[in-house]
């Protein structure tokens, strides 16, 4: 783990508001310039793209992770600090996480939806204890917020679960809020 990198799992689309590819460009701006790495999935359209190429042109490293299957599928970047070519999804997740300090979840689809739900569960199981969040950028996410406050009120999720994920609607307001709840060893890369 690097506890100066941070995963974000996103859209190979640019979905349907400018708002959106406006907070990928923003994210991947404020990690480079915060001195975090930045880890994803390795495409070069939609908000993968984005959210890469924002990074790089403000000098930040950029982490890919593909499945040789997506190579073509998914336009890997080429343009990537490191390049990483994985057999399979469960060996790209498994290699996100582990170089990753913490995990960003922007506007996406099933995968995106797929790595959020993933992550969260493996730190309910204490796989991993790092931070992870929603940025919800213009309410995108707030049915899915709303669903999970009704699973704790169901009684399927405990309020504890649902605290662990941390929700903002800026990246730097998350990033604080991120190094707010982590140990201050890893701190000193998200101030």
């Amino acid at each position: 783990m690097n506890p100066l990198a941070i995963c974000v799992y996103c859209g190979s689309s640019s979905g349907a508001l400018p708002a959106y590819t406006d907070a990928a460009a923003r994210l991947g701006q404020t990690l480079a310039r915060r001195g975090i790495d930045l880890v994803y999935g390795a495409g070069k359209v939609g908000l993968m793209g984005t959210l890469a190429d924002a990074a790089l042109r403000a000098g930040g490293r950029v982490i890919g992770i593909i499945p040789r299957a997506l190579v073509e599928k998914e336009a890997a970047h080429a343009g990537l600090t490191d390049l990483r070519v994985v057999d399979s999804m469960h060996a790209r997740k498994a290699l996100m996480a582990e170089l990753a300090g913490g995990f960003i979840v922007l506007p996406g689809g099933a995968g995106t939806m797929d790595e959020f739900f993933e992550i969260w569960t493996w730190s309910q199981l204490g796989i991993h204890a790092k931070p992870f969040g929603l940025l919800n950028v213009a309410g995108y996410f707030d049915p899915l917020i709303h669903y999970l406050d009704h699973m704790v009120a169901q009684r399927f999720l405990k309020s504890e679960h649902r605290a662990q994920v941390v929700i903002e609607q800026d990246a730097p307001a998350l990033l604080d809020r991120f190094a707010a709840h982590t140990p201050t060893r890893v701190r000193k890369w998200m101030d």
